[in-house]
């Protein structure tokens, strides 16, 4: 007997989550560890859970996620994304609550580029007169 599980790709920076629902409780595994173990933060806690909670199935679903690249918030964010893909997969009736939210759209925003001559993105080298 295959058990039902919905996937979903989540992107944020350079963040990507591979996120699975099963069928659940509301237990939350990111890679191998229980979210109150990989985050410390609650409102990072708050951000993976923002789309059970618009779509009111925090309590019928474990979501269980594999996720590498960037920092702690990009990851979060990334999480987000995936399991708003991946609830769209389990019921398509959840796309205008999520689309509503904003959740289903990817955030496009990237690190800029260092430039030649500056010492970061924009930051140029201290000016003095003499």
């Amino acid at each position: 007997m295959d058990k039902v599980r919905y996937y979903g790709t989540g992107r944020r920076k350079s963040s990507i989550a591979r996120v699975y629902l099963l069928p659940g409780t509301g237990k939350v595994i990111i890679n191998k560890r229980d979210i109150d173990n990989y985050f410390g933060l609650e409102t990072l806690k708050l951000i993976v859970r923002q789309p059970l909670a618009v779509t009111e199935t925090q309590d019928k679903f474990d979501v269980w996620v594999n996720v590498r690249g960037g920092g702690y918030t990009g990851q979060a964010g990334a999480i987000r994304h995936g399991i708003a893909r991946a609830l769209l997969q389990a019921d398509a009736d959840y796309r205008p609550v999520l689309k509503k939210a904003g959740f289903l759209t990817r955030d496009p925003r990237m690190k800029e580029r260092k430039k030649y001559g500056l010492k970061a993105a924009r930051r140029a080298p201290q000016f003095s007169k003499r």
